[in-house]
């Protein structure tokens, strides 16, 4: 029973996102017509987000069932990690996207063209309506790549409430210089955390430390236990920023037998464990052995 239902939510998964990406794409062509019909620049740079958003629910589906794939040849660890790839180049399609827009803002701050404020009303409400449904379809999502499209999907939202109100004022008063304000407001906004991610990508494939680990907490813990004499060569790292991996050489005080060095295996797994790390490879040395390091391996403080 516990399968079934565990394979029921893997399928709803890949489907919200499905129906997410379908909502989102659809509304990305309404709103850049219409953004050329009511000549918002706002409602263009909007567009241009959606279009990211829009790709990036489509590489999360392509990935959420592409992560489903286990341990190959090629790929040991799985196909987790693919999903940087898709990180990578929708941020590439925001950082241009983004740019090109602040182009076109940026001189209209000078010299503004008055929209039409009252199709950008409308078509804000649209927006916050088909963004919302989105944003209920994916919040509830455990993998990384739901929770990162639902956050692009709820600053989409955002995004409409401003326009929203950006396009009323502008409907009562002669202020067209709103619209192009909205759009730089917007553009920075996503430029801003295009970087962010960018950073938290480059940090995981570059094997950075996951940020929810603490390293020197784990080293301080795990000379606590009472077989223990030191650790070193300790590395830790992340497939995705939910499955994280330690691999560590622990140096015994003497020699234990193979039962004694399983228990104590054990020990160290649910010690890692408790501080966010899910996979780990063990190592037990004893205190006569010497440890030859490699050039990847600098000693470690133990």
């Amino acid at each position: 029973m516990a399968h079934n239902h565990s394979h029921s939510h893997e399928h709803g998964d890949v489907s919200n996102l499905g129906i997410a990406f379908g909502l989102n794409f659809a509304f990305t062509i309404i709103e850049l017509l219409g953004g050329l019909l009511t000549n918002s620049v706002a409602i263009i740079s909007d567009a241009v987000h959606d279009f990211g958003d829009s790709f990036s629910l489509a590489m999360a589906w392509y990935f959420q069932r592409l992560s489903k794939k286990g341990s190959t040849a090629n790929y040991s660890y799985g196909y987790k990690r693919f999903s940087l790839l898709g990180a990578f180049v929708n941020s590439l399609v925001l950082l241009v996207g983004s740019i090109f827009v602040l182009s076109e803002a940026v001189p209209r701050l000078f010299s503004p063209q008055q929209p039409n404020a009252q199709g950008m009303f409308l078509l804000a409400i649209v927006g916050v309506l088909v963004n919302g449904i989105a944003v209920l379809k994916t919040k509830k999502g455990k993998s990384i790549n739901e929770r990162v499209v639902s956050l692009h999907l709820l600053e989409d939202v955002l995004g409409w409430l401003a326009v929203l109100v950006g396009s009323a004022l502008m409907y009562f008063f002669d202020l067209p210089v709103i619209d192009p304000l909205l759009s730089i407001v917007i553009s920075v906004f996503v430029l801003v955390n295009v970087f962010r991610n960018l950073k938290s990508a480059l940090r995981i494939m570059l094997q950075g430390t996951p940020a929810a680990v603490e390293r020197q907490h784990i080293v301080e813990k795990m000379k606590r236990l009472d077989e223990v004499e030191g650790i070193h060569d300790l590395h830790l790292w992340s497939m995705d920023e939910e499955c994280n991996i330690a691999t560590i050489h622990v140096k015994l005080k003497t020699a234990l037998p193979m039962d004694r060095l399983a228990v104590l295996k054990q020990q160290i797994r649910r010690l890692l464990a408790d501080e966010n790390v899910q996979h780990a490879t063990i190592e037990f040395e004893t205190a006569e052995e010497d440890c030859t390091l490699d050039c990847c391996s600098p000693q470690e403080g133990g």
